[in-house]
């Protein structure tokens, strides 16, 4: 037929660990052309599917499996917590593996999972997510400061103190009084695209509970306020632990659920234990 243009589905998971939902796509075998824009089409609440981003599974040299991951605004990301333990889930669960201990790739390095499975399926992954970068340069932050620990930063006419380290992507810490009454909408961008940030930073507000439990509210670059963040709770708990506000071992209550932070300070390793769960399988035409 003139004019016909044939349209294959592409084949998908919806999965999310406490609330930070991402669009899972087996891409061990199959490629996927215009990443960016398939990204922001199938992660669009209103006209996609709905996510935080989009996350592709693909074949390593390296390790196990590699993630490659981008945010709803298109744009590539190094490093997702709570996405990596869901690809866990998706590999185990799907028959591509059957190890307990995986290695995964990401472009924040290769992380070590540990799987804990629950009636033939993962319920819940704890993950290495490797050692803190605190130096500023590395994060990045424009600063003549060494580290960025409790450092004064101006937004829209009001000072804060923001605690910066970096998990595989850039976070800033900033702690309150009360997370429930930010004003994330208004904030979030602003503490984004500060001009300290090169590459723009996730934001964690984050109000301390006790010495082991922390609430918190993330603003991810590309994304906006997500339901949780899992290397900003590594960051937040961090954080805590540098301005002498937690002990090593911390729950971290966000909007979407709780995530177990501890910090081996010998090993100079941060360990995160979270939940992956599986949504829906679906088919799409993007065409």
């Amino acid at each position: 037929m003139i004019g016909f243009k044939e349209v294959h589905p592409m084949k998908f998971t919806k999965m999310q660990g406490c609330g930070n939902d991402y669009i899972y796509v087996d891409c061990t075998k199959t490629l996927i052309e215009n990443i960016p824009e398939t990204a922001r089409k199938v992660s669009d609440r209103h006209f996609g599917i709905g996510s935080d981003g989009l996350i592709l599974i693909r074949p390593s040299e390296k390790a196990d499996f590699m993630m490659d991951i981008y945010n709803n605004d298109g744009s590539r990301a190094k490093m997702c917590g709570n996405g990596i333990r869901c690809v866990a889930k998706f590999v185990y669960d799907k028959g591509l593996t059957k190890k307990r201990k995986l290695k995964i790739e990401t472009l924040a390095g290769i992380k070590e999972l540990d799987l804990t499975i629950e009636n033939g399926e993962v319920s819940y992954v704890t993950v290495n997510m490797g050692s803190p970068i605190m130096k500023a340069s590395e994060i990045p932050v424009i600063t003549d400061r060494e580290e960025m620990i409790a450092e004064p930063i101006e937004i829209a006419g009001n000072t804060y103190e923001i605690t910066c380290l970096s998990m595989g992507n850039p976070h800033g810490v900033v702690f309150v009084e009360d997370t429930d009454t930010i004003p994330m909408e208004t904030l979030g961008p602003l503490f984004e695209n500060h001009k300290i940030f090169p590459d723009r930073v996730n934001t964690e507000f984050v109000q301390v509970v006790d010495r082991n439990r922390i609430k918190m509210r993330v603003w991810e670059r590309g994304s906006g306020e997500t339901l949780a963040c899992g290397t900003g709770a590594c960051a937040s708990v961090m954080a805590c632990i540098l301005n002498g506000l937690t002990d090593h071992q911390v729950t971290v209550s966000l909007l979407g659920g709780d995530l177990e932070i501890t910090y081996d300070e010998e090993a100079n390793l941060v360990y995160m234990k979270g939940p992956a769960v599986k949504v829906f399988d679906g088919e799409i035409n993007l065409g």
